[in-house]
């Protein structure tokens, strides 16, 4: 039997099975966690996974978690505190019993390319963020040698059902990109650091500390490539801490 097109088996987000999200925790965004979070909002929850380890090494913590996927968020429930079931873009934060000032953490992992209008959601948090507030992302890098070769040497841009082409993201980010997301936003990109793609690790290994390198992947060979450029295009995503513009540290 032909299997179905990814557009059938994986758009629609809302009954999709609990087994199409990776139950997993994304261990390299606690690196750039801030202080102890006491109320954190977790975006894109899934299964709860990362919110019941934030909660185990800082157990004085509470997490909201938002999930669209109707199974994955019945099994958050069963380890966050509490679990909105619903689309991030049209939820009403203030209907929902969000209160001002309310969260000293946003969680955002894997979660802002899947959206129409990141910028405007990241906008609408800013009233029910805590003084000092730190905001984690992680957020897939297109400007990376997987992508960039197969496009511009065989003329393929090809969805998948997971990783960085995985065909729910609707919107495509490099470092330069993730850095205006929160500039535009009203948000401080405070630091950032890469996730080297598992396939691209030997070449950034054996690139890296060279200086100015000539770079050369199949028939693609580029000229000049510095070590953050290095980073980059070996890069498959960035962690990402940000804070609200403006606000002084305590």
């Amino acid at each position: 039997m032909t299997e179905l097109p990814l557009w059938k088996r994986c758009l629609d987000v809302e009954h999709q099975a609990e087994s199409h999200y990776n139950d997993y925790v994304a261990a390299p965004l606690f690196d750039l966690v801030d202080g102890a979070p006491a109320r954190v909002l977790e975006l894109g929850c899934a299964g709860g996974a990362f919110g019941a380890e934030l909660v185990r090494r800082f157990p004085g913590a509470s997490v909201v978690g938002i999930e669209a996927n109707r199974a994955a968020a019945r099994r958050a429930e069963t380890r966050l505190q509490r679990v909105i079931c619903a689309h991030l873009e049209s939820l009403d934060f203030e209907q929902s019993g969000f209160s001002a000032g309310e969260f000293d953490t946003v969680v955002a992992c894997d979660v802002l390319e899947h959206l129409v209008n990141p910028w405007a959601l990241l906008e609408r948090l800013k009233p029910f963020l805590a003084p000092r507030a730190q905001v984690l992302a992680s957020i897939p890098n297109v400007r990376n040698m997987t992508v960039v070769s197969p496009l511009v040497l065989e003329g393929r841009f090809d969805y998948a059902e997971r990783g960085l082409l995985d065909i729910t993201h609707l919107r495509f980010f490099t470092l330069r990109g993730i850095g205006r997301l929160f500039d535009e936003t009203g948000y401080v990109l405070e630091q950032h650091r890469a996730i080297i793609h598992p396939e691209l690790e030997g070449v950034y290994r054996g690139y890296q500390g060279r200086g100015p390198a000539m770079l050369k992947i199949g028939r693609m060979t580029l000229a000049q490539v510095s070590k953050e450029e290095l980073t980059e295009l070996c890069a498959a995503q960035f962690i990402a801490r940000a804070r609200v513009a403006g606000e002084r540290p305590s």
